[in-house]
């Protein structure tokens, strides 16, 4: 099996700057890591190649900078690593970044099964992954709890929704969208630490992918942000607080 692993790069930290002029995350100078979600879909990737053979091939879309989260995917065992890196791509939405991304996934070709994390941390909006899937026409599993391969060309998967667990068998290729509860994903140890560094990380940039330049980037993206604020971190606490209580909000606070 070839499967493609689609990784993001959140910042490290809960206190990020907002560019009061783009309406967009300030990303330089703060440290990146993996988004979360997206380890259990390395994880998972490395599980299927152990059962099934084949390789995982990690991509992801962002500045050079992003070579670092790479080399942690590396590092827990995925055989190779593609980064799209150009200042074309930057300003991207989730419908542009799901065009580019497909677009290299066509590209690196023969694909079997792709995985995303069920959503990133930080844009928190789960969009990405289906894009994928509607842009390359194949069928797609989210908020996947488990996966299992069944005669090398079906996956079954089992969809975590609120109050029911839904079982969803598609064809091969397919694109999976993975909960966090589906794996605990292994630690990096220094020996493929070590072994990370020998593996190749190939950059591409528009001029290696048969992408449409008025779909990518910023001339790609229709979404438009008219008003961005930090939350009040009082109220926000006891949000959360009255919605792990099971409390209705409203009917102690009204904003």
């Amino acid at each position: 099996m070839k499967i493609v692993v689609c990784i993001k790069q959140v910042p490290n930290t809960d206190t990020v700057k907002i560019d009061p002029k783009t309406n967009n995350l300030v990303r330089s100078n703060v440290e990146g890591i993996i988004n979360s979600f997206d380890r259990n879909a390395i994880e998972a990737a490395l599980q299927l190649k152990q059962q099934a053979g084949g390789e995982v091939v990690l991509l992801s879309m962002g500045p050079e900078s992003y070579i670092s989260s790479l080399r942690d995917g590396l590092a827990m065992g995925a055989d190779a690593a593609i980064l799209l890196s150009s200042r074309k791509f930057g300003g991207a939405d989730t419908l542009a970044t799901g065009y580019t991304l497909a677009k290299a996934i066509t590209k690196i070709g023969n694909v079997d099964l792709i995985l995303f994390g069920r959503q990133s941390v930080d844009a928190d909006t789960g969009q990405v992954g289906p894009i994928v899937a509607e842009d390359l026409q194949l069928p797609q599993i989210t908020f996947a709890e488990s996966v299992e391969l069944q005669n090398n060309n079906q996956l079954i998967g089992h969809r975590l929704l609120d109050s029911v667990v839904q079982e969803v068998k598609v064809q091969l290729p397919a694109v999976v969208t993975v909960r966090s509860e589906m794996n605990q994903p292994r630690y990096e140890t220094p020996l493929n630490i070590q072994k990370s560094f020998e593996k190749e990380i190939t950059i591409w940039s528009e001029n290696e992918l048969a992408v449409d330049p008025t779909q990518i980037g910023q001339p790609g993206s229709p979404t438009i942000v008219k008003r961005i604020y930090s939350p009040d971190k009082l109220v926000a606490k006891l949000k959360c607080f009255l919605v792990m209580q099971r409390v209705p909000f409203l009917r102690y606070y009204q904003n």
